[in-house]
């Protein structure tokens, strides 16, 4: 199993989610439903809203029963958010050097598949994916791949209108 790196904007990205505060908040139903869209649409038993922060990936919205985060070691997001532009896809995670060992894929939820588009806020940072899973390896089309990508963008909008930064402190 590899290890996400880091991204270069690390602590400006940090530093916005801190600013948000957002992590560990209540349930929503505009991102509940937006995942079951997202399942819906890419036909996945699993979709989720990950938000990465230093150590963990928590999970605004999850069809996971029980699992509301995990280490960001182990998170595919955290591979996910390097590249904000680029939606990531693993078709067979048994396949793939950086997760063949990966605890998520070898125990539950037994990730095969993965796809995940970054969460890029106004500012440019990448906080977190929204993302479907698969305990079969497939490949998303083309449709599906400009639907995961726009279902980021709502959630990158709707995070930013529900949760507007704190200002910076002086």
């Amino acid at each position: 199993m590899l290890s996400p790196e880091l991204p270069a904007n690390e602590i400006d990205r940090i530093a916005t989610l801190q600013r948000l505060q957002l992590l560990d908040t209540p349930p929503d139903p505009v991102f509940n439903e937006l995942i079951e869209y997202a399942a819906s649409a890419l036909e996945v038993p699993h979709a989720l809203i990950s938000i990465v922060d230093e150590t963990r990936q928590w999970f605004k919205a999850s069809s996971l029963p029980g699992m509301d985060q995990t280490g960001r070691d182990i998170s595919f997001c955290a591979h996910a958010i390097l590249n904000p532009t680029e939606l990531m896809e693993v078709e067979d995670a048994l396949l793939d050097a950086r997760f063949w060992d990966n605890p998520l894929v070898i125990g539950e939820p037994h990730i095969r598949f993965y796809a995940g588009a970054p969460i890029v806020l106004s500012n440019g940072h990448a906080i977190g994916t929204v993302c479907v899973i698969d305990t079969k390896p497939h490949a998303l089309t083309e449709e599906q791949a400009m639907i995961l990508r726009a279902l980021a963008q709502i959630a990158a909008g709707e995070i930013e209108r529900q949760y507007p930064p704190e200002p910076l402190a002086h």
